[in-house]
């Protein structure tokens, strides 16, 4: 495995780190940080944080208040809002003179994150290797308005809801989750939403059918969760920050709903959804039912009919396609 850009610079003498904690936003938990010395993680999604804590690493769901780093590392992803929040709360963390790094590949965005730097910031050194770039800074005595200006708030749509920027359908409801509403059947007994992100279809079932007991809200990102919590404003519905694959309830649930991701940064990774339906089936009771939407063109069908004993298109229109399923299969749980 190539060694990460900044491991390269560090080790060419290009970048100089202070001496002290490293602060790292949007920590991976596959990346090797043993060059930075001793590392500070801070990571909201659930299947990273878990891997970094798992290796032994510190790790945070947000910036710590309480500690003094004297460099800090930013891995970009694709949304820009939610980079440009990290690199800003990244220089407020650290003191005049301390060096900031921002590492992403090419497909990721890192050269508008560069474009966006250059304009406001003076730039040390742009490391160029294996796709992507790292670039570092020093972080100067007063930091311009423009870069506070990139932290990120919560935001309220014209509905209503509390989205986070940056985040999947921040500024409206997914119009795949509206159909599943629409279309789903009446439920009962206990529920769950897998990757509820910031509770709509929870929120919209439970105002709309009370045969509900309960109801799951199941989500890796921790952001996304806080904003659940105030969308969903119903005795019933309880809250999971976790990687909704691996996740395993107290005791099987009656019904499923998702409308399962489908990217892995820049790129559209149909795993992830397929990964979503072997852990529904996984979850149900042997009477459980599944329901699903999907865009149109994602390939679902084999791994619905491997987990499932049965199942019907419950409807497709507007590019979207909502399945119900049932029977979970043995080998699938």
């Amino acid at each position: 495995m190539t060694d990460p850009r900044w491991t390269l610079a560090i080790e060419a003498g290009d970048v100089i780190l202070p001496d002290g904690p490293v602060l790292v936003m949007r920590a991976r938990g596959d990346a090797d940080y043993t060059a930075l010395g001793d590392v500070v993680c801070v990571q909201g999604f659930a299947p990273d944080h878990d891997r970094l804590a798992a290796r032994g690493l510190e790790v945070a769901v947000d910036l710590p208040e309480d500690r003094q780093f004297a460099a800090a590392l930013v891995q970009i992803v694709k949304a820009r809002a939610a980079t440009l929040g990290a690199i800003a709360e990244a220089l407020t963390a650290l003191p005049p003179g301390g060096v900031l790094m921002v590492d992403g590949q090419k497909d990721e965005g890192i050269e508008a994150t560069l474009k966006q730097l250059r304009a406001v910031l003076e730039i040390d050194g742009v490391l160029s290797k294996s796709h992507g770039k790292l670039v570092w800074l020093t972080r100067p005595e007063t930091l311009p308005d423009a870069v506070m200006d990139w932290i990120t708030e919560p935001t309220e749509t014209e509905q209503g809801y509390l989205t986070v920027p940056g985040g999947f359908s921040a500024d409206r409801p997914d119009r795949g989750s509206e159909i599943l509403v629409a279309l789903v059947p009446p439920l009962k007994g206990r529920v769950a939403d897998l990757g509820a992100g910031w509770g709509y279809l929870s929120g919209e079932v439970l105002a709309e059918q009370a045969g509900i007991e309960r109801l799951d809200l199941i989500e890796a990102d921790h952001a996304m969760l806080e904003a659940a919590e105030v969308n969903v404003d119903d005795d019933r519905a309880r809250f999971f920050w976790a990687d909704a694959t691996r996740f395993q309830p107290d005791e099987p649930y009656d019904a499923i709903l998702c409308n399962p991701p489908f990217h892995v940064g820049r790129k559209a990774d149909p795993g992830l959804g397929r990964a979503f339906i072997a852990a529904a089936a996984r979850m149900l009771k042997p009477s459980g039912r599944f329901f699903m939407v999907a865009n149109r063109h994602l390939p679902y069908e084999d791994t619905l009919k491997a987990s499932f004993g049965t199942g019907r298109m419950l409807g497709e229109l507007e590019g979207y396609k909502i399945y119900e399923a049932a029977k979970p299969r043995r080998a699938a749980r």
